[in-house]
């Protein structure tokens, strides 16, 4: 995709939010992209203004001006992230699952995989944690893109990208914009053992709720196991993927006697 077109709204007085984030519905879109195959494809933007201040005339007018820009700017970004609430995974969708689960629901498990696993060679448990965390942020923007959706990966990775730099650009910058654009990269290049762990849970946890979901509404989701088998790279993901499996081939034979 060619560079995202990503326009800047004119500015805001401190105490006034950006139109994007004074309508909800214009933030809860399931997918913000135009269909695979065009031409012209570009993320709709939602850039909310950080607020613009005049000189500063003291330290302390300089303190309390860079307390509440980045007071700001912080509550900018998370009313950002509310989407990845309420945005539900397009899997769990496409099969007619009633009141799934959303993208944040989907996360918080994997950090929680991230925080009970036992300790391991080698392996930040805190940076998979972190990872856990943002691995789908970008999805606040974009959606929850899945193969149905015949983007191919590299095109995918690129909304991605384009959609976190214009998150970290609300969040003001800095730091943690920094280390939340170097934890998404390390993931989504599968850069380490904390990423490898963090793309197994991704994959746990998919096959924990698919169980979930055959069991609450007798169905069968055969595709989520499917898709995975086979693709499990640490001995904690075989180890947990192994277990789900066995407890559903258990409730499978159950129902066949």
């Amino acid at each position: 995709m060619a560079a995202a077109n990503l326009s800047s709204p004119s500015s805001s007085s401190p105490h006034t939010l950006h139109p994007c984030l004074n309508n909800p519905q214009r933030l809860h879109r399931p997918c913000l992209f135009k269909p695979f195959g065009s031409h012209d494809r570009k993320l709709r933007s939602v850039r909310c203004q950080i607020p613009k201040f005049g000189p500063k005339r003291s330290a302390v007018n300089s303190d309390v001006t860079e307390t509440t820009s980045s007071s700001s700017s912080s509550i900018d970004f998370l009313t950002l992230c509310h989407s990845l609430k309420t945005t539900k995974r397009k899997g769990w969708v496409n099969h007619g699952i009633k009141g799934p689960e959303s993208i944040a629901d989907h996360m918080y498990r994997m950090a929680l995989m991230a925080l009970i696993v036992g300790d391991l060679p080698g392996i930040n448990r805190e940076r998979c944690i972190k990872i856990a965390i943002v691995h789908d942020i970008a999805e606040a923007i974009v959606g929850d893109i899945t193969p149905s959706d015949g983007v191919p990966k590299v095109e995918k990775s690129r909304l991605e990208q384009a959609a976190l730099n214009e998150m970290c650009n609300v969040l003001g910058g800095g730091m943690r914009a920094d280390e939340i654009q170097e934890l998404w990269r390390e993931y989504e290049d599968n850069a380490s053992l904390e990423a490898n762990l963090v793309k197994d849970f991704d994959k746990v946890e998919m096959i924990l709720q698919a169980l979930e979901y055959e069991t609450e509404h007798d169905r069968v989701l055969d595709e989520f196991f499917l898709s995975t088998a086979g693709k499990f790279q640490t001995e904690i993901g075989k180890s947990w993927a192994a277990e789900i499996i066995a407890r559903r081939n258990s409730r499978l034979a159950k129902k066949l006697n």
